[in-house]
């Protein structure tokens, strides 16, 4: 299976592959580029610098790799599993054909300055791409990618596996308009796709295959919202009868799930931020252990009053710090209704006796939890609300999670804090009316001006929650859109703007089929509500 899938001729390939018209990229961009200037290829998200030739190179089926990138596992699986996308037609039976084929490029080059393979928040995931021009003697072609780190390496050989294309006239994979200089980082460090699993219990291999998907938009954070009211489907060793809260035996995660799922994304460049949202959000908690509760009949937020509430958060927190290494501990605190804590005798006199109101035990509970991340070396995460009602009693290291409105950021690191953006208006994945050009246009920056307080928006993140999205329907529901997201967070704000029709939507449709071509279905970009079928008969690439 190579990226482009669907019989045409090799000259409308390579002109479907790589470029808008100059014309319609001039009118979007306007004066901002000074004319002739280099149309937009077709790779998603667009890189920060590129340039291009006009030659074509043949790809050998049996491309080896070389460098000293080839010492790392993480390396050497990556470039597995894309020859594995690339070289899915005939072109593996070229070995059959007598005599056989002479190939342009027969070795691909990683170079990697960085022997760590630390995988935390603000890793350097920059590279160079460099694909030669056929010699003229030996008519070869060199491919080389350098990275400060693997990670970097990563995302080198995505952008890499989007500049090949099956040619089914030669059924071979090319390289066209060689040669090719890319040099690319990312915007933002925090490029994320929030998993809710406890509204639906998604499988093991389901989160492996959206987690898959991710890295060819070249996202790097997982958010994975476990645990919340209507179901707690986590093995807990030091307190095994939270698991009793799932909706059945069979829709658990055990430890070693949950490392499987770590490590697997570790080795596509994606860290894993583990939520454990509380006070509210918890009624699951007290199905197991219901002392947990304020009251048989009122059931959250979790009961403040008591020690045992905290003693239990605090060994969850343990035995998840041994499997979560991502420096970010997401501990929600959004949309806490403490009416339970005022109507509940033995609670309301534990407020009288500490001469707190509910909103002060609000704030007591949202900085005990804190602390006890904080102790666990985590930097805690919170959803705005805790900003919004106690912004100075935060600890500093608190990273504030925006998802109301707009607005919120620029108020979190005008005070210091960091912030995440997830504007529930553009970002929610559920808001199935929600366009994709919204999603593209929305911006983590806006309205701040200060440089050093940009630097203090991590990035964002594209919400999945689950009360409407499983097995069924999550992946359709998450693609095309999330990738709109993703370009954002990754591509220089100068190059993706302008009229998204013409500098984006092509290249989106592009990137939809290529995520339909390597298994992922992702919905059409252009319909109205989000993850529904096509409307009609036509082709992929202009739905």
């Amino acid at each position: 299976m190579g990226l482009l899938c669907i019989p045409i001729s090799s000259s409308v390939l390579q002109t479907l592959f790589l470029f808008c018209s100059a014309f319609f990229v001039s009118q979007a961009l306007g004066a901002r580029i000074p004319q002739p200037h280099k149309p937009l290829p077709f790779i998603w998200p667009l890189p920060a610098k590129f340039s291009f030739g006009n030659d074509s190179l043949s790809v050998d089926p049996a491309l080896s790799l070389s460098g000293n990138g080839a010492a790392s596992a993480i390396v050497r699986d990556a470039f597995h599993r894309y020859k594995g996308i690339l070289f899915k037609h005939g072109d593996r039976f070229s070995f059959l054909r007598t005599p056989r084929p002479v190939y342009d490029v027969t070795r691909l080059s990683i170079n990697v300055h960085s022997h760590s393979e630390e995988l935390q928040l603000g890793v350097d995931e920059s590279y160079n791409l460099f694909v030669s021009r056929a010699q003229a003697l030996s008519g070869a072609g060199q491919v080389t990618i350098e990275a400060n780190t693997v990670f970097g390496a990563l995302r080198g050989l995505e952008t890499f596996s989007q500049l090949c294309s099956f040619d089914y006239t030669t059924k071979t994979v090319q390289i066209y308009k060689a040669p090719w200089s890319i040099l690319d980082k990312p915007r933002f460090p925090y490029r994320g796709l929030m998993l809710d699993t406890s509204r639906h219990y998604l499988p093991v291999d389901v989160i492996k295959q959206i987690i898959e998907s991710m890295s060819y938009a070249k996202l790097n954070v997982l958010h994975w919202h476990i645990i919340d009211e209507q179901s707690f489907p986590l093995e807990v060793p030091t307190y095994p009868n939270l698991w009793k809260g799932s909706y059945t035996k069979w829709e658990r995660y055990t430890v070693e799930d949950a490392y499987e799922i770590v490590n697997f994304s570790k080795m596509r460049g994606i860290n894993v931020m583990a939520e454990v949202d509380v006070p509210g959000h918890a009624a699951s908690w007290g199905i197991g252990y219901p002392d947990l509760w304020p009251s048989p009949s009122c059931k959250e937020p979790l009961d403040v009053s008591k020690k045992f509430t905290f003693d239990v958060l605090s060994g969850i927190l343990t035995d998840m710090r041994k499997i979560f290494p991502f420096e970010l501990f997401h501990l929600g605190g959004d949309e806490v209704n403490t009416d339970c804590w005022t109507n509940t005798s033995t609670v309301n006199k534990w407020l009288r006796n500490h001469n707190m109101t509910a909103k002060d035990a609000y704030q007591y509970f949202v900085l005990k939890a804190q602390n006890i991340a904080l102790t666990k070396n985590w930097s805690p995460v919170n959803w705005e609300e805790t900003f919004n009602t106690f912004p100075t009693k935060l600890h500093p290291r608190t990273v504030v999670h925006n998802w109301l409105g707009p607005g919120v950021c620029p108020k979190a690191v005008a005070k210091g804090f960091r912030c995440i953006f997830s504007n529930q208006g553009v970002w929610y994945l559920d808001h199935l009316d929600v366009p994709w050009d919204d999603v593209y246009t929305a911006e983590p920056l806006e309205g701040i001006r200060k440089a050093s307080e940009q630097k203090l928006v991590l990035g964002g993140e594209v919400c999945m929650w689950g009360e409407t999205a499983d097995t069924s329907d999550v992946q359709q529901t998450i693609w095309p859109r999330a990738a709109a997201a993703a370009e954002r967070l990754w591509s220089r704000r100068d190059s993706t703007s302008g009229n998204v029709n013409i500098i984006a939507l092509p290249r989106l449709h592009y990137f939809r089929c290529l995520l339909n071509r390597r298994g992922i279905p992702a919905a059409p970009v252009k319909n109205f509500i989000a993850r529904t079928a096509p409307v009609g008969p036509g082709s992929c690439f202009e739905q």
